[in-house]
């Protein structure tokens, strides 16, 4: 069994308690407009192409065993029918334009990278976090993960949209030790504007998950004008006021991902900053209703 990872982070402070080392899973069934991981949205091999580094050498249309690399309207374009990720125009790349994103992992193999780090989880009671996109798109392979980590008592979090099978959410249950779960936006037609998705299949399977024993941390991007208007955090609270969340992290959405968007060729979208006095008058309202809440992750 493989899963497909993009990124292993680790010393990573803002993805769970203390120092952890988040994995990030490739693959994602939302088009969140504002996604600082739109890397991730695709579950196959992908390759970023800067622009501004490259000089058009053409090297790595010549490499190419599968001829998948070529010159359109002055961009070096990759056609993934062809391309099977093999990373030699990468290699070759003089200029380090290119950058294969996406790698295969199997199970003991990416068990045996988190394990680099165990020493740091032991002295700051930190662990590993399993991020994407979604990774629950890869749910057995993340179980089965789980599951040797466990054994090793690594503390386990993961961090999912809740846009998924329940029974997907189930097979990880035993092993999670906190899910960092997405609550986006509550009005469903706006959701489905910014996110391409219903969110009713993401609010279902959050009061069900909350049926169970486990630990649940809400994680709301903050766009402003978007899902911090009175009514939108009216209706945050309305969705969760019977639901056990121990604690409400406030995401302020960034512009630091465009040159991502730029090297996938992908339409990045730009939206208001919320302001230090925004979130905390959002903060105040969350806590006034009896929540814990972070500004940040």
């Amino acid at each position: 069994m493989k899963g497909k990872v993009f990124n292993i982070q680790r010393f990573s402070i803002h993805d769970g308690p203390n120092i952890r080392t988040t994995v990030f899973l490739k693959g994602c069934p939302l088009r969140c407009k504002w996604c600082h991981n739109p890397e991730s949205f695709n579950a196959c091999d992908e390759m970023m192409w800067n622009q501004d580094k490259c000089s058009y050498c053409m090297k790595c249309v010549e490499i190419c065993p599968r001829n998948a690399v070529s010159l359109n309207d002055n961009r070096i374009v990759t056609d993934y029918l062809l391309c099977d990720g093999c990373g030699l125009c990468e290699t070759y790349c003089v200029n380090s334009a290119r950058q294969l994103v996406g790698k295969d992992y199997e199970v003991d193999e990416l068990v045996k990278e988190i394990l680099k780090d165990q020493v740091i989880f032991e002295e700051s009671n930190g662990g590993v976090t399993f991020s994407g996109g979604e990774p629950l798109m890869q749910s057995e392979f993340l179980a089965e993960v789980m599951k040797k980590l466990k054994q090793k008592n690594i503390h386990i979090a993961v961090d999912t949209s809740g846009f998924t099978l329940f029974e997907n959410i189930e097979k990880i249950i035993p092993y999670v030790d906190l899910f960092l779960y997405d609550l986006k936006i509550a009005d469903n037609q706006k959701h489905i504007q910014y996110t391409g998705v219903s969110n009713k299949l993401i609010i279902e399977n959050l009061i069900q998950l909350s049926k169970h024993a486990v630990e649940i941390n809400l994680r709301m991007p903050m766009i402003s004008g978007i899902n911090t208007t009175p009514s939108d955090i009216k209706g945050i609270l309305d969705i969760i006021h019977d639901i056990k969340i121990s604690r409400i992290n406030l995401l302020p959405y960034h512009h630091l991902s465009g040159n991502k968007y730029k090297k996938l060729d992908l339409t990045c979208y730009s939206f208001n900053v919320p302001t230090q006095e925004e979130l905390e008058e959002i903060k105040q309202v969350f806590e006034d209703a009896g929540y814990l809440v972070n500004i940040g992750g």
